[in-house]
């Protein structure tokens, strides 16, 4: 019998109410074509998120819980709680699913630890290996298939492109109002639902981690990309140009409410108004 910690909980998956949750009405089966518009509406309806963290609460990455948040209450998180969800719904329309980490470079030259949460998917009509990544806020909105060679493309508007590094990793850039920048690089060694627990505890509890610092929320749609970081929001769009606007904190619920589709109960958002991570 295979040890349950190498699969992700398909069966306990209430794939009636993600797939409501997303608006998909398409056909269950573990094609490209479902995998694409999977990727797509769920990169588009379900916000990045780590107020969880800044609100003083833990991250956990059960399957009920992450159910719980970001189906039944409506609310996003950051890349852990976005694939170990995405994958036990892959896994439960059949799909090959593998888990992958990548090292979140920005730019940076030094060298970052692996706690960016991807997967390789593979389907059931196509030999075609794909890097599927909805936990990172900003795309891609659509699985990108695992080649050989570099290549640029677009997903939606917005422009990427495919390098490999020097010791044979993957690298993806992505064009924003920085120009062209190295997002992260990734290998395609396994990773399983315990080495994201791990991973999980460091970037929702340690001091180095820049989710525990400040609010940090994203909604990437095909046309643009809002984001919270701290009291500054900016709107990004395509073609590299951006607004930057600095907000206050007791503007923070209704920004939250009519830009990234967070609803928070009355409690929360008065603690959110407080800005107490400032103190």
């Amino acid at each position: 019998m295979t040890d349950p910690s190498y699969r992700w909980n398909g069966a306990d998956v209430d794939l009636d109410a993600y797939l409501a949750r997303l608006g998909f009405d398409g056909e269950r089966e573990p094609t490209v074509d479902t995998l694409q518009r999977l990727v797509q509406l769920h990169t588009t309806s379900i916000p990045f998120e780590n107020l969880e963290i800044i609100l003083g609460r833990s991250i956990d990455l059960d399957l009920e819980t992450l159910q719980d948040k970001l189906i039944r209450r409506r609310r996003g998180g950051y890349c852990y709680e976005n694939v170990v969800l995405f994958a036990a719904v892959l896994e439960r329309l059949g799909f090959g699913v593998t888990g992958l980490s990548g090292r979140v470079t920005m730019g940076a030259a030094a060298l970052r630890p692996a706690t960016h949460a991807l997967l390789r998917v593979t389907t059931a009509d196509d030999d075609r290996a794909w890097l599927v990544d909805v936990g990172f806020g900003a795309g891609p909105l659509r699985a990108i298939e695992l080649g050989d060679s570099t290549a640029e493309f677009t997903a939606g508007r917005w422009q990427f492109r495919w390098a490999r590094g020097e010791s044979g990793e993957w690298v993806l850039h992505q064009f924003g109002r920085d120009g062209w920048v190295d997002r992260y690089t990734f290998t395609l060694n396994p990773q399983y639902r315990i080495d994201y627990r791990v991973g999980n505890h460091f970037v929702s509890t340690s001091p180095g981690s820049p989710f525990t610092t400040r609010p940090f929320v994203q909604r990437f749609h095909p046309d643009v990309h809002y984001v919270l970081d701290d009291l500054t929001f900016i709107t990004e769009y395509p073609d590299g140009r951006s607004e930057v606007t600095e907000v206050t904190p007791g503007e923070l619920p209704k920004l939250l409410s009519e830009v990234f589709d967070i609803e928070l109960d009355a409690a929360d958002a008065d603690a959110l108004a407080q800005a107490h991570w400032r103190n």
